[in-house]
């Protein structure tokens, strides 16, 4: 009868486990390191990349808020002859050439709307997180101060303005005032350019007179107001790009 003898099989020692596990326990907190390192690196480049984005955004913003703030500067110095006017008017309720002018540059406005390209993309892709705080908290205080701004405007700008086209066209005749709402563009117009060749009035109601007129000085103090939360979000806009660029080294 065979005897078979089992190869003998040296056992293992606890030192040459523990190093097996050692190894094992290395490889494997190196390769979650190394992936971390690498989703660090791609998250910052991304968080750049929103950066730049933004301001892009951001100088597109400014050169807008620039044309329109031009644009309201010459509606203020337009609108500020109405106590002139007035005066005229009131005299002699078929001296209103005056009011052609009052008429052009109270009939529309320029609304400014931000471009919310890349605030939009880190809200839909959640990618505030990989913006440091201060970069995240900035952009969201710019957004908060143009929502204040929009608000503003299509509220208590957007009221006066239509109280003052209402009273017009009460107050007009059809045929002298329709040249001016004609007019679809106050784009590089001076003051002076619209007149009316007739008497504008339709009627000798002095009390609608005095009615559209006070609500033109009424519109004249909100553009103000409009144009001055637009100068500061302009102000604040440019700080923002000026920082982005020292901080990020962004040319």
């Amino acid at each position: 009868m065979e005897v078979h003898h089992h190869p003998h099989v040296e056992k293992k020692g606890f030192k040459e486990y523990f190093l097996e596990f050692l190894m094992i326990f290395l490889a494997v907190t190196l390769g979650f390191f190394a992936e971390n390192i690498r989703e660090h690196i791609k998250d910052n480049k991304q968080g750049k990349q929103y950066i730049r984005s933004l301001v892009e955004d951001l100088e597109a913003d400014t050169m807008r808020m620039g044309d329109i703030i031009q644009f309201d500067e010459a509606k203020i110095t337009a609108l500020n002859n109405m106590y002139q006017c007035y005066d005229t008017v009131t005299h002699n309720l078929k001296a209103t050439s005056c009011m052609g002018e009052l008429i052009k540059y109270s009939k529309v406005d320029r609304p400014f709307h931000i471009n919310d390209r890349t605030i939009t993309q880190l809200n839909n892709a959640g990618g505030f997180r990989l913006l440091e705080k201060e970069d995240a908290d900035s952009i969201l205080a710019y957004e908060r101060m143009y929502r204040d701004d929009y608000d503003f405007e299509i509220t208590n700008y957007q009221e006066a303005q239509d109280n003052v086209r209402n009273t017009l066209n009460e107050l007009a005749d059809f045929k002298s005032v329709a040249p001016l709402q004609s007019v679809s563009s106050l784009s590089g117009s001076q003051p002076g350019s619209s007149t009316l060749n007739e008497p504008l009035l339709f009627s000798d109601d002095r009390a609608l007179l005095n009615k559209w007129f006070n609500q033109l000085q009424l519109y004249l103090r909100v553009t103000k107001a409009q144009s001055m939360l637009l100068t500061q979000l302009q102000s604040r806009a440019t700080n923002l790009i000026n920082f982005y660029k020292s901080k990020h080294h962004i040319k």
